[in-house]
């Protein structure tokens, strides 16, 4: 079926939602949720999947976009977490989401001589191998003199040494997104902006939900056998497990203002902070704090920025200020609340239970475990359907997988023949794949559409967004199919109209739908920064 999720695709979805009894619905547009789909459609049960607002909208687009490890799970002695998850990155590196997924150095600093070089050395050891077989480079021990010719900006006197090693990064929103096109490739029904506002109940058991589609105002009564909820921060309270949530947020830096050759990983009291290279840009973070506000919007509040910088610049040459910060964002995890208290202390391991008949729910875990999490979830809910497959998609790459690496040999050639500088098309072929030939023939069609809109996107991929990823409204476009709401100034302000005008061909818009869109977006950017 086709992978194609545009306005079409979306109204035959809503029918298909009114019309069909399917086997699995899950609740929640998140990594979790978008990968229960995919799991369910692909051993061969009819699955719809709704999302209240926009694919990967909350705790999925926010994250560190690393897929790792954890590698300071491990001093909690938190072993078999860190396994799964090192073998998970594994699966995406090699086989899952090459395109999407690939390796990063990091910087580990030492800032003890004697006893850390070996600590530490023997804790990398045991990440480099814990889960199986390495799919990125060995760790390798620094002298002084190297790890600061490695990373200028650091002071004299920040480390007496240093270990680089390696982990993974990822779009964490992109990624979702084309893990929810998969879905739909292998016959799941995925429609976003269609929120639950009810669970259908027969004979003692959930049957399906209410749905309302938010464009329409339109409610359609969903049938299924099994319902599935992943909805992280926002899970409903029950029996089997507590969710604590804690916040986590990031600054967003230009890259010409830390000259480092590798990430960088730092000791906290708490927890570790990173600086995480993202094109262009530095992303330095995370905090983690506890959170008990509505989950919808969390802000980065002036003590949340003030924290971050002062960590990072106790150990840089010339510290980063306020002025130096051209973006920000918060996100929430859902942590699984145990004994204690403090939220980087809470287990990032995930839980399943069942409420009540036919409702299932999972929730915990961490990003990069978002397969496990989902065929575990599926596992118990299709119990009693009888003759379903097991989980297939440790072997099922997402869409944009088969074909990238023979692209990627040929990015010069793709360069020339289609117009574009090979950066470009690197670039390109990082975000989508071999789907980068949906761009291609979008621009074949309109050769304008090869222009820049800002120095790191096309206005292809703001059409592609629309036309093929299911984006309906700006913030879907700057903040998540792009990242144009983070990397650029007040959120991309000076692109907006430009945008506007290329969505809103797309998506018919009148003046006053256009002027509307655009003035909602701009107001969201300030109520996000207050």
């Amino acid at each position: 079926m086709s992978a194609r999720l545009d306005a079409g695709y979306r109204e035959a979805a809503l029918r298909s939602l009114a019309e069909t009894e399917f086997d699995v619905l899950v609740i929640g547009g998140g990594v979790v949720g978008v990968g229960a789909a995919l799991d369910a459609a692909s051993r061969g049960l009819s699955v719809a999947l709704v999302e209240a607002r926009d694919w990967a909208s909350g705790t999925s687009s926010r994250s560190s976009k690393l897929v790792h490890g954890g590698l300071r799970y491990l001093e909690q002695l938190e072993f078999s977490l860190v396994r799964e998850a090192l073998r998970e990155r594994g699966l995406l590196l090699k086989r899952l989401a090459p395109h999407l997924v690939r390796p990063v150095p990091f910087l580990y600093p030492l800032t003890h001589k004697g006893w850390e070089r070996p600590y530490v050395g023997a804790g990398l050891m045991l990440y480099d191998t814990i889960g199986g077989a390495t799919s990125v480079p060995m760790h390798k021990h620094l002298s002084r003199t190297k790890a600061l010719a490695m990373s200028p900006s650091l002071r004299d006197d920040a480390l007496t040494g240093a270990v680089r090693y390696y982990d993974a990064q990822v779009d964490d929103a992109r990624f979702t997104m084309m893990v929810a096109r998969t879905a739909a490739q292998h016959g799941a029904t995925v429609v976003n902006r269609a929120e639950v506002t009810e669970l259908l109940r027969e004979g003692g058991q959930v049957a399906g939900a209410v749905v309302r589609d938010a464009l329409s105002g339109n409610e359609i009564r969903v049938r299924a056998r099994r319902v599935i909820g992943a909805t992280g921060v926002w899970t409903p309270e029950n029996p089997a497990f507590k969710i604590q949530m804690s916040k986590g947020v990031h600054l967003v830096v230009s890259r010409d203002k830390l000259d480092l050759e590798t990430g960088l990983i730092m000791r906290t009291e708490k927890s570790v902070l990173f600086v995480i290279p993202w094109g262009q840009h530095w992303i330095i973070g995370t905090t983690d704090t506890p959170y008990s506000d509505a989950p919808d919007r969390p802000t980065v509040t002036d003590e949340d920025v003030d924290y971050l910088l002062q960590h990072v610049n106790s150990v840089l040459k010339q510290p980063l200020t306020r002025d130096d910060v051209v973006g920000t964002y918060a996100g929430l995890r859902p942590l699984l609340a145990g004994k204690g208290g403090e939220t980087a202390k809470l287990s990032r391991e995930h839980a399943v239970a069942s409420p009540e008949p036919g409702y299932f729910v999972v929730a915990g875990g961490k990003y990069t475990t978002y397969r496990v999490m989902a065929a575990d979830v599926v596992n118990v809910a299709v119990k009693g359907l009888g003759g379903v497959a097991p989980s297939l998609t440790a072997r099922l790459p997402i869409h944009g997988a088969v074909g990238f690496r023979e692209l990627w040999d040929d990015r010069i050639g793709l360069a020339s023949r289609h117009g574009l500088s090979v950066s470009t098309v690197e670039r390109l072929l990082r975000r989508h794949g071999s789907a980068v030939t949906e761009l291609f023939e979008l621009i074949g069609s309109d050769p304008g559409l090869a222009a820049h809109v800002t120095d790191g996107y096309l206005a292809a991929e703001i059409v592609h967004a629309v036309t093929h990823e299911g984006a309906l409204d700006l913030d879907d476009v700057l903040s998540r199919r792009t990242r144009i709401a983070f990397e650029a100034p007040e959120r991309g302000r000076a692109v907006v109209e430009q945008v506007a005008d290329l969505v809103g061909d797309r998506l018919a818009w009148d003046a006053a739908a256009r002027r509307e869109a655009v003035d909602t977006y701009l107001a969201d950017g300030v109520m996000l920064a207050s």
